[in-house]
């Protein structure tokens, strides 16, 4: 199995297929404890298995069919995510704190062809899954040092190689500003080339230890937090849910594995400045936060909602971190950031990153046919500004393989969202 994954042709390839070289090195610790990449791999075949057995499928490709999964935040959630695109599936990952009706639309629209549901959520989800008619696979809770059994790792044909490039991975829902949410879905492609030029721009090891507390419904917690240190080997120390004294109190362990990556939303570096506030009050304990984050943290990112420059001022002045921006929206993955090295400017969020494109142009209508007019256009090696429209504004419009491949079954949506040379219109 792992040979017929290891000698693909297509350089396009999802994460588990990088498992094997990784082993018995702790891939995620969470709540039930630590667990391997090699546990991983061998929960996500045994999964696998059993989705195929349930929607009857021996060739061991669903061809795109949709998988919903709800699942805490551990392991369990890459063990779904994993197995869902082991048996050739899209993954759709639900969020728990999500109301019944939300959830139900979802796999509704999705059309989804089965729910997996860790036992906790069963109570919650399976009467939804019995009104539409959607077979429940209940996945077993696991502590960690899950036991690899022979049976396990069975052999079974897997979607060949060749076809993971533009094959569907992943629906995620838009949140909706405009309209019931839409369904995004990016390709393994898509997938990969927001991974890789992260893993690129902002060097990820395989001795890196992120600590996780976001929601994973939503590319920042994904990709982000979650397929960039899979991809390389590395941590991941996965909270069940957000709390600012949990998150203090690991950043400033020295228990191994000890953070070093960190990344958040805006709302949760408030937070945490809060609790510090409250709670860190002596001259001695404020001098050691700062020394302990400078010496042993080597990278915080804030994302998701534009980060006020207060916030970034007192974050540095508690930390000694200038939190590290960027941008991205689900269509298009991660597509600017602020260097890792170098100067990052309040209030900006940095320059393109590997393999996207990007321009700032604004639409002109001229006998009832579209057309725009380009201000600016670059990628992470230039940038090009037409003469005489410097300082010019427009929409942001962004090319290259990480911009998704559709709105899940919604043809003028997704037509409407590019312009006629192809860029997406980020609105």
């Amino acid at each position: 199995l792992h040979t017929a994954w290891a000698t693909c042709s297509s350089d396009i390839t999802p994460v588990f297929t990088r498992a094997p070289a990784f082993g018995d090195k702790v891939a995620i610790v969470d709540r039930n404890g630590e667990h391997t990449y090699r546990d991983l791999l061998s929960r996500s075949l045994r999964l696998s298995q059993e989705i195929c057995r349930v929607l009857q499928c021996p060739s061991r490709d669903l061809k795109e069919e949709r998988i919903s999964f709800l699942c805490p935040n551990d392991a369990s959630y890459v063990v779904a995510q994993w197995a869902a695109w082991m048996s050739g599936a899209i993954a759709v990952p639900l969020y728990r704190k999500h109301p019944v009706p939300e959830l139900e639309y979802v796999i509704q629209d999705s059309q989804s062809a089965l729910l997996i549901a860790a036992e906790e959520f069963l109570g919650k989800i399976t009467p939804s899954a019995q009104k539409l008619g959607v077979p429940v696979l209940p996945l077993p809770s696991s502590g960690g040092g899950g036991s690899t059994s022979p049976a396990a790792t069975e052999e079974g044909p897997l979607p060949s190689c060749s076809s993971w490039k533009d094959r569907g991975a992943m629906i995620i829902y838009t949140s909706g500003t405009t309209g019931r949410p839409k369904g995004v879905l990016s390709t393994h492609e898509n997938v990969q080339a927001v991974t890789t030029g992260l893993v690129e721009k902002w060097e990820w090891k395989k001795e890196d230890v992120i600590l996780h507390v976001l929601p994973l419904h939503h590319v920042h917690g994904v990709i982000n937090k979650l397929q960039c240190p899979l991809w390389v080997g590395a941590t991941c120390v996965m909270f069940p849910e957000f709390s600012a004294h949990s998150v203090w109190k690991k950043l400033l362990s020295s228990q191994a594995p000890r953070v070093n990556v960190f990344m958040a939303v805006p709302a949760i570096y408030a937070k945490l400045m809060e609790y510090y506030d409250e709670h860190f009050t002596q001259p001695q304990v404020q001098d050691f936060v700062r020394a302990y984050c400078q010496e042993n943290i080597r990278l915080m990112v804030s994302g998701s909602a534009a980060l006020p420059v207060p916030v970034l001022e007192k974050w540095k002045s508690i930390t000694g971190h200038t939190l590290l921006e960027r941008y991205g929206m689900t269509e298009i993955g991660m597509a600017l950031s602020n260097p890792l090295h170098g100067v990052r400017v309040p209030g900006s969020v940095g320059t393109p990153l590997p393999g996207v494109a990007v321009r700032i142009a604004s639409e002109t209508l001229s006998g009832g046919a579209r057309s725009y007019s380009v201000h600016a256009q670059g990628d992470e090696n230039s940038t090009q500004v037409t003469p005489g429209q410097e300082g010019q504004e427009g929409e942001l419009q962004v090319k290259g393989p990480s911009v998704f491949r559709e709105y899940w079954n919604r043809a003028k949506d997704s037509a409407d969202a590019f312009t006629p040379d192809g860029w997406f219109r980020t609105g």
